[in-house]
């Protein structure tokens, strides 16, 4: 039995990096892709040099530093008064401290090179149309019941199904994920229409009373990605639905000018209402196990849900690769991984709520304790986040 693949249910980010992960340890897989092509859709994503680390142990590290931007700051700004709070510099020193660099990628070129190292390494298999429901097990193997009805046999079952996993829901059973009442709308702008005083070579946080604007060059400074958020109390998920510009507009009327001259230039926006889930220590279910998303769902405010992906694809094939049984293997990755991204599940939070969203003293606060902190002072505080600990 000890031939069979580990199947993989899910062919986002996670699937696919554990697929690499566990090929770099010369284990077969079977990633199982409830849609009919492997794909993603969305538009930025920033990678801090933990995202790095998890590249060069999936053997993709060279491919994965052509394709990124690769931005100065990161810059905290204040939406009401129009001035800088901080930044963080991102050059030799924070390159020579964490090993890596800090970069912004379109979510779509990162899944592409996932997918073409997965295609290109033998003791990996691919399969689109084929979502898995649930599975059962037996002590030896694991079969997942694919939404056809048809079965497939696996040494283990990894749930990387996302949010609204089915792997998670037979193994944990903890209902739907919390609805945070934000929302958050998507754009991209040109190059040329983004208004020139702003073409920051950073990523760029407007912060403002229960709201915020990110923007960051992408592709190669073609254009520019544009994230903004705002607190409307929607009471339930919607993911990618079209939206005109008016109601995204209806956040920002309290913002400064230019702030809103961003919005203005964004086009075809498309909103996400923001979910998460608390954090569980309950991620295996004998030879089953979750990952990504489906064992940590966290809201967007620290930018660390694909990295922390990958650093569990990372330590789930070595957890692997280290052990004598399976089951102590997935045990010895759940160990490893749930406190690290239990931390960052409520750090994401909190992020929201005192950087990102705090008004009137709050906000003063906020902008008097930032504001004071000097470049050193910044790199002791992300020492935990960046210093590779999360692949030890």
């Amino acid at each position: 039995m000890s031939n069979l693949p580990i199947l993989i249910a899910g062919g986002g980010i996670g699937g696919l990096a554990a697929a690499l992960a566990l090929a770099q340890k010369n284990i077969p897989s079977l990633v199982l892709e409830k849609a009919a092509q492997l794909g993603e859709i969305g538009a930025g994503i920033q990678l801090g040099p933990n995202a790095f680390h998890c590249f060069d142990r999936l053997g993709v590290g060279e491919t994965a530093r052509r394709m990124a931007v690769y931005i100065d700051q990161l810059r905290l700004m204040d939406s009401l008064a129009d001035g800088e709070i901080c930044h963080i510099d991102l050059g030799e020193a924070f390159r020579a401290r964490y090993g890596n660099p800090y970069a912004v990628v379109h979510r779509g070129d990162l899944h592409g090179v996932l997918l073409a190292a997965c295609r290109a390494h033998p003791l990996i298999e691919l399969r689109v149309s084929s979502e898995v429901a649930g599975y059962d097990q037996d002590g030896t193997t694991v079969s997942a019941r694919l939404a056809t009805g048809e079965r497939v046999a696996g040494r283990a079952l990894v749930g990387a199904d996302g949010l609204w996993s089915n792997v998670r829901r037979q193994a944990v059973g903890d209902g739907a994920p919390r609805v945070s009442g934000h929302t958050t709308y998507r754009s991209v702008i040109p190059t040329e229409q983004m208004p020139e005083d702003l073409r920051w070579n950073a990523a760029t946080l407007w912060a403002g009373p229960k709201c915020h604007i990110v923007h960051y060059p992408l592709s190669g400074w073609k254009v520019f990605n544009l994230v903004v958020t705002y607190h409307n109390d929607a009471p339930e998920p919607v993911a990618g639905k079209p939206v005109p510009e008016e109601e995204v507009l209806r956040g920002f009327a309290h913002v400064c000018a230019r702030a809103q001259t961003i919005i203005r230039h964004g086009r075809d926006w498309r909103m996400w209402v923001l979910c998460d889930r608390e954090p569980i220590d309950a991620w295996v279910d004998g030879r089953v196990a979750l990952l990504g998303d489906a064992a940590h769902p966290m809201l967007q405010y620290m930018a660390q849900g694909a990295c922390m992906a990958m650093e569990d694809a990372v330590c789930l094939a070595d957890s692997l690769a280290r052990t004598d049984t399976l089951e102590s293997g997935l045990e010895t990755y759940r160990a490893r991984r749930v406190l690290r991204t239990a931390r960052v599940q409520l750090m994401s939070r909190a992020m929201g709520d005192h950087v990102y969203h705090p008004a009137g003293p709050h906000a003063a606060l906020r902008n008097a304790i930032m504001g004071a902190k000097t470049q050193p002072d910044w790199y002791a505080v992300l020492d935990w986040l960046y210093g590779g600990s999360g692949l030890d």
